[in-house]
């Protein structure tokens, strides 16, 4: 037995098969947007630049300029850094570096669920200042009293210590306190330092 289609089926079955391909694309270009990965929870939509930290020690840290230092960071709040979410709290570990004007922390790893991930991340320069020691009220009785001294002594050498030789020694001492105070780098515990 012979089986004939009329041309016009042929033709219509030929259309549908060159639309197949096209037809197939697309389904699997809407299949394909309409899968979601799930984010882990509370990851950021888009990675940031910035990773805001601070110090993970609980005392204030007072930092020469000229010389490196090894402490612990830790994330203040979640970002995404490379593709991979940081919570708060998870620690970064870098060191601070002499730098012009102060130090500059710069990062060299995470550690997440005990595992440490390398980052590439620098602070800007954290400016030295006045070692806060050396400047407060207490100090610089200190160094007054011992130009006083100073100037009693002088005065005994060579003449009488006269008031006004203990209170210019006074006075010079406690100037000379404040001026040749270090220059120290300051971190309190809850100090922004934002890496980049």
């Amino acid at each position: 037995m012979h089986l004939q289609f009329p041309n016009h089926s042929w033709s219509k079955a030929a259309t549908a098969l060159t639309a197949l391909p096209a037809l197939l694309m697309g389904m699997a270009h809407s299949a394909n947007s309409a899968i979601a990965i799930p984010a882990a929870e509370g990851q950021l939509a888009q990675a940031n630049t910035v990773v805001p930290a601070s110090s993970i020690q609980q005392s204030t840290l007072y930092l020469n300029n000229d010389r490196a230092y090894s402490y612990n960071l830790e994330v203040e709040e979640g970002v995404t850094v490379g593709g991979r979410y940081l919570p708060p709290g998870v620690e970064i570990v870098g060191q601070y570096e002499p730098a012009e004007g102060g130090l500059r922390y710069d990062a060299d790893a995470f550690i997440l669920n005990g595992r440490s991930y390398p980052l590439n991340a620098t602070s800007p320069v954290i400016e030295d200042v006045k070692d806060p020691r050396d400047t407060s009220t207490g100090s610089i009785a200190e160094d007054a009293g011992i130009g006083a001294a100073a100037g009693a002594i002088l005065g005994e050498v060579f003449g009488d210590a006269g008031a006004g030789e203990i209170i210019g020694g006074a006075a010079a001492g406690a100037a000379a306190g404040n001026v040749t105070a270090d220059r120290v780098v300051v971190i309190e515990p809850d100090q922004r330092i934002n890496l980049y």
